[in-house]
């Protein structure tokens, strides 16, 4: 998005634990502010650094150390590019829990520092439940091995959660233990319409109830966003006859493919009975779903083709998820198009407002009303994306001001001359 630009005039690429050690030992006994990197794929400005901080890019420790095809247990150094841990966990019969458009590029580092979401969560959970231990390395340079392979292990805090999702702000994560479930032999893929957001949260509860634990996504989009990338991405196809003003996209993945089946054309000839469903096709093979999956997942491709996008990852209660949708549209009129799309099934809007060039009328039309409507509705600012340069000062729209208080005594405790990725998470009054 080329939206933050920072001016470091040294890059440091690590190759061990180590070295990332000796780094910010060096560092810290200086007041050198550093800016830990990975795949730089965040959208919140969290791994770019403001001013001229030194950046440790973690590309270099790319190692997949130990698998174990019993418990299902994947070591790794926090470089490792998620769409290489996901081939090699193919081969051997595993999946990762984490899904994400960005998986080309991102590093799962980077996805534990922001415990990043995506399609999967539905199913999986979140990284702070499949995360089993990590290595990570404090600002003075002292490492912290808390990296078990256990699923149980009750003996005090469990400080792991400390750096999942901190963003770099607490220490740089530098391996990660991690529990991955088997890939199993069927999954199902479909593409419906609907004909308006109340049939989708109704469609999302009956597939809740009706799939069960099969249900391993429920992806949705609207109108607009089907008409962006049809326009703009290229290899994308209407699979659907004609145009709706929304659709969702579900995934099932079980052991039984014809119970799994049978159960999914079960539901999909309910949901139409019950005028849920507007029109759908069932994907017949792993091409045509590959092809349902890139309308979703090409979303944000497509729209930075169309000029400037204002990006804001929000959770929020089902409900009222698409209202603060409408409302955007009713106060950006004609000078923006408001695009929405997200995962449904854990109430995570991707609102985007696109224009042909950034403006500041707009965005004054954009913020802080997003972030407003959002606490009012007792949300969250960020859901999945983290809080980085962007929302730092946002926070209090999402967490109270006592809450904030106790980050930043972790914060100077832990970082006590703040060179851990500055200006980011925390209000910078907070912690100086």
């Amino acid at each position: 998005m080329l939206k933050y630009k920072g001016s470091s005039k040294l890059l440091l690429q690590p190759t061990s634990t180590d070295q990332v050690s000796q780094i910010l030992q060096y560092c810290n006994s200086r007041c050198l502010t550093v800016v830990p990197q990975g795949g730089n794929t965040g959208l919140v400005g969290g791994s770019v650094p403001v001013f001229d901080e030194v950046i440790v890019s973690l590309s270099l420790m790319n190692k997949i150390i130990s698998f174990d095809k019993v418990s299902g247990i994947l070591i790794c150094e926090a470089g490792c590019i998620l769409e290489n841990i996901m081939s090699f966990l193919d081969n051997e019969g595993f999946i990762m829990p984490l899904d994400l458009g960005a998986k080309g590029s991102c590093q799962i580092g980077g996805n534990v520092s922001t415990n990043a979401g995506g399609l999967r969560l539905l199913r999986y959970g979140s990284l702070h439940g499949n995360v089993l231990g990590v290595e990570a390395v404090l600002a003075d340079g002292t490492v912290l091995d808390m990296l078990k392979t256990l699923r149980k292990d009750n003996t005090g805090y469990d400080l792991k959660h400390l750096f999942i999702g901190s963003e770099g702000s607490l220490g740089i994560v530098t391996k990660v233990s991690i529990l991955t479930p088997p890939k199993l032999s069927s999954v199902n893929t479909a593409f419906l319409a609907c004909k308006d957001y109340s049939s989708c949260q109704k469609l999302l509860q009956e597939a809740k109830w009706k799939l069960g634990e099969i249900l391993s996504a429920f992806e949705f989009l609207d109108g607009q966003s089907m008409d962006l990338v049809l326009n703009h991405l290229d290899g994308a196809r209407n699979p659907l006859s004609s145009m709706h003003d929304f659709y969702v996209l579900i995934e099932t993945t079980g052991s039984d493919e014809s119970s799994d089946k049978q159960k999914l054309e079960a539901f999909l000839l309910g949901s139409m009975e019950n005028e849920l469903i507007s029109d759908g096709v069932l994907a017949q093979d792993i091409n045509q779903a590959s092809s349902f999956w890139h309308l979703r997942e090409g979303i944000s491709e497509a729209l930075v083709r169309t000029g400037a996008v204002y990006k804001y990852d929000l959770s929020i209660p089902v409900e009222h998820l698409y209202n603060l949708v409408e409302e955007m549209r009713s106060r950006l009129g004609d000078t923006a198009n408001v695009i929405a799309f997200g995962h449904l099934g854990d109430g995570n809007l991707h609102l985007n407002i696109s224009a042909p060039q950034y403006d500041d009328k707009i965005l004054s039309q954009i913020e802080p009303f997003v972030y407003e409507w959002t606490s009012k509705h007792r949300g969250s600012v960020s859901a999945e994306h983290g809080l980085g340069l962007m929302k730092a000062n946002e926070i209090f729209y999402s967490k109270s001001r006592e809450t904030v208080q106790v980050m930043a005594s972790i914060k100077n405790l832990l970082d006590p001359n703040h060179i851990l990725n500055p200006y980011k998470v925390l209000p910078h009054s907070f912690i100086s």
